[in-house]
């Protein structure tokens, strides 16, 4: 057992307890989460869906409102809610846990700045639900939307974990939205084969067309975390600042 794990922390970029506080910073934005969405319900329902509704407006004025259509695409095929259905639950946290790992150990030196990123994006949404809790689109039957989940998972947001772990009105902005893009554009830099680039750079278009077409975020959540995502890795790589050097 020593020589296992003598061996396993030569393969430690900085060690087991670096590690440690890897896994520690997660499990501390899990209780954050469950903070805000603790706050958020103090807003009781009726911000929530005053909020969805207003986007439900919004996207109308802009005959913008395309994820009905998506969600009827989807709903006509087995094999898109299936697909769909596991995207929306496997994106947010299994990919970006994988893909952290990944880095971590394959390109150490990317590390940081992806988990920076990560971190202050999703801080960021996690004030918006506080300060603006919003009604996801499958809570409005009458503006045409279905809850894909209810209708076709046996795992859904009624399930018992489920509704305790995850926060009802977590709409705008898209975490998924955000966490996707910010994942394919660090992996499809990382890895060297450009299939994987291709696959890696696929990879958030679709968790939007899923998370749409499941009913559980309108477009305008998905602009909102996509442009959060962009801000916050300005901030953290600073690109002008390589384009000063190279002048």
């Amino acid at each position: 057992m020593t020589a296992t794990l003598a061996a396993a922390s030569r393969r430690l970029p900085r060690g087991w307890a670096h590690l440690g506080l890897q896994f520690g910073l997660w499990i501390g934005f899990y209780f954050a989460y469950q903070a805000a969405r603790g706050l958020a319900d103090r807003g009781g329902d009726a911000t929530a869906f005053a909020n969805g509704e207003w986007i439900i407006d919004f996207q109308r004025r802009l005959g913008a409102m395309f994820e009905l259509t998506l969600q009827r695409a989807v709903d006509s095929s087995g094999f898109l809610i299936q697909a769909t259905s596991i995207t929306y639950w496997l994106s947010q946290f299994a990919v970006v846990g994988l893909a952290l790992i990944w880095v971590y150990f394959r390109a150490h030196e990317r590390f940081f700045a992806f988990r920076n990123t990560l971190i202050g994006g999703n801080l960021i949404g996690l004030l918006f639900y506080v300060l603006v809790p919003t009604a996801p689109p499958r809570m409005f039957p009458g503006a045409g939307f279905t809850d894909t989940l209810a209708a076709h998972s046996t795992v859904n947001h009624s399930s018992t974990f489920i509704a305790f772990a995850a926060n009802p009105y977590a709409a705008m902005p898209s975490l998924h939205a955000l966490d996707s893009a910010i994942v394919s554009v660090v992996m499809a830099t990382v890895v060297r084969r450009r299939w994987a680039k291709i696959l890696w750079l696929l990879w958030a278009p679709w968790v939007w067309f899923a998370v749409m077409a499941t009913g559980n975020h309108f477009w305008l959540d998905i602009a909102v975390g996509v442009l959060i995502a962009a801000a916050v890795a300005a901030v953290v790589y600073r690109p002008w600042r390589y384009r000063s050097r190279m002048s």
